[in-house]
């Protein structure tokens, strides 16, 4: 199979790291569709009267959903400059919202913690990245 002009063979990571991505997502929708299944919890129902813990299932698969667009919005554009960079963002990133689900799952919300700040740390760094991009296109700064 040929490869493509242009895109450099770093920019495999990056998509590996879409890969990746999107496995964590699919795996968070497991978790809560088995659980579901398993309490028979009907659809459409979104969170549960008194089961505290399927709550916990169904609030780490949504926050992960709700930070899903700013992760997506800012690794591409780093990824497009950065491949590499980017891509070990990205893994933090992806790694960190299984540790906050694993911590979501013990029915216990403060144990979601353990991945939260890594999770917030790889957007900001995200963030930053896509900024000094953005400042590079300007003439402000220049490429690192």
């Amino acid at each position: 199979m040929a490869q493509f002009d242009f895109v450099t063979k770093d920019h495999a990571f990056p998509l590996m790291i879409v890969v990746y991505a999107n496995i964590m997502v699919f795996y968070l929708m497991a978790k809560v569709g088995g659980y579901r299944k398993k309490h028979n919890i009907k659809y459409p129902t979104m969170y549960h009267k008194t089961d505290n813990v399927f709550n916990c299932y169904q609030r780490a698969h949504q926050n992960t959903l709700e930070f899903m667009p700013m992760f997506y919005s800012l690794f591409a554009p780093a990824a497009i400059v950065y491949p590499r960079l980017a891509s070990v963002i990205g893994f933090v990133a992806v790694s960190s919202r299984f540790v906050y689900a694993w911590g979501y799952y013990t029915g216990d919300p403060s144990k979601r913690i353990r991945g939260a700040p890594f999770s917030a740390l790889s957007l900001l760094f995200l963030m930053i990245l896509v900024l000094h991009i953005a400042l590079c296109q300007l003439g402000l700064m220049s490429l690192i």
